[in-house]
């Protein structure tokens, strides 16, 4: 199945440093969303034990020639104020980002979290339950969406439970996360672990675990059909299934898969008990309502919420507009990594699904509870300054977001094989095939 090379192929192991690299002369990065290198000579520093250690970016360039004077004017003047990389080390650190954070803002409030739990139950009961009672061709769509929705805001709910940060309690965390998320298939602790892994690997091209880059080698390497299903809309809204699948790291349920060590295995296994116990539920209200009952109050819902899942989780790492770098070896950092990040605004829906377009400060404290992160987010930008990137405001719902993502399928498509710090590049190709993908 071509959609399941796309998981198979998910990046190359970063490059090594060479004593060639180290005073190697390449040009400045160049405006807009290439894959560019630094200027000058790079200089070395002898450290402790003799080593040499290389201070300037490596970065991979273009296969074209650039005029060092002036590409310097054009890149660091425009209109009079220089320009800025997001490329570069942040003149700050996680110290300073965590300081001005308040302190009540780290508190989790547990009741206040199990507040959130029953009304998004409650919703979810009393959108079924009115749907099935009304019966009606015109209900039925907005139920969906509605449904999907709230869907999504459980797993959100879930994914905190994960976190730590809807509780202290980490057995009442993980009650909670597994009825929250076993409700809409997602074994708990499998997402949970795999979750963990894109938090700590943020922004690195081999090393993240979702919605990464691919490399130019692998992408050149798929098959047209793949590319097209890759970047052609609703295609990429469907893949949450397939993540959960076989893999390059293995399934999700399986607790041999190589996503887990060994000490995970046991909540791996129970998570997947849990998954399969809902099934049995469905199997059983299937039979006891009718197989179409049960596709239109759960199945179709499901599969808004995916939708939610994946262009939620895509949109917060991708952005045609902003220049997004994506980092491999010495390069990255867990700090650089989560300033890749962005937020979003979902208007209406930001409170439904508990902020979790707040995600900058998310990324890089996930045990902040949710109920704190737009608190907490404002009080950090002072401090992020450039390097926080101010989301483009929505109307009551985020139409303006489809338009975000279907111009990044249309740009975004690869990275360069080579260098450390790479941006996404457009296969035109592949924009000309199909006209427009979106």
């Amino acid at each position: 199945m071509p959609s399941l090379v796309i998981y198979n192929h998910s990046g190359l192991r970063p490059i090594q440093n060479t004593a060639a690299h180290l005073l190697k002369i390449t040009p400045l990065p160049a405006v807009g969303h290439r894959s560019t290198a630094c200027a000058g000579r790079r200089p070395i520093n002898l450290v402790a034990g003799g080593t040499l250690r290389e201070w300037a970016l490596r970065v991979s360039a273009p296969a074209r020639s650039v005029i060092f004077e002036e590409k310097k004017e054009e890149e660091l003047i425009r209109d009079g104020a220089e320009e800025f990389d997001p490329g570069m080390p942040p003149p700050f650190g996680l110290a300073e980002i965590r300081a001005a954070i308040p302190k009540h803002c780290w508190v989790k409030d547990t009741w206040r979290s199990m507040s959130y739990v029953m009304r998004d139950v409650a919703v979810v009961f009393g959108l079924a339950a009115a749907a099935a009672h009304i019966n009606s061709r015109v209900v039925w769509p907005l139920y969906w969406v509605a449904q999907g929705t709230m869907f999504w805001a459980l797993f959100v709910l879930g994914h905190d439970c994960g976190h730590g940060s809807f509780s202290s309690n980490t057995n009442l965390n993980s009650v909670v996360g597994h009825l929250l998320h076993s409700s809409i298939l997602v074994p708990y602790h499998g997402w949970r672990i795999s979750h963990r892994t894109h938090h700590q690997n943020h922004g690195h091209v081999e090393h993240d675990e979702s919605w990464h880059p691919l490399s130019e080698k692998i992408y050149r390497s798929l098959d047209s059909v793949t590319k097209k299903l890759r970047f052609t809309l609703p295609f990429p809204l469907l893949a949450f299934p397939l993540y959960l699948e076989p893999r390059k790291s293995g399934s999700h349920f399986n607790p041999q898969s190589d996503l887990f060590i060994p000490r995970e295995r046991k909540d791996v296994i129970t998570s997947t008990v849990c998954w399969m116990a809902m099934i049995a539920i469905l199997v059983g209200l299937s039979w006891f309502m009718g197989p179409l009952q049960i596709l239109k109050l759960y199945a179709v819902p499901y599969l808004i919420f995916a939708m939610w899942l994946d262009l939620v989780t895509y949109l917060h790492h991708h952005g045609h507009e902003e220049k997004l770098p994506w980092y491999r070896g010495k390069e990255w950092s867990y700090l650089r990594g989560g300033l890749t990040t962005l937020d979003r605004d979902y208007g209406w829906i930001n409170n439904i699904h508990h902020d979790i377009g707040t995600h900058v400060i998310h990324h890089l404290f996930p045990q902040i509870p949710h109920y704190h992160l737009v608190e907490a987010t404002e009080a950090a930008k002072p401090v992020l300054g450039k390097y926080y990137r101010e989301p483009q405001r929505s109307g009551p719902l985020p139409f303006h977001l489809l338009q975000v993502l279907s111009r990044s399928m249309r740009h975004d498509h690869y990275v360069s094989d080579t260098g450390d710090i790479v941006y996404y590049n457009k296969d035109s190709d592949l924009c000309s095939s199909g006209e427009k993908l979106s």
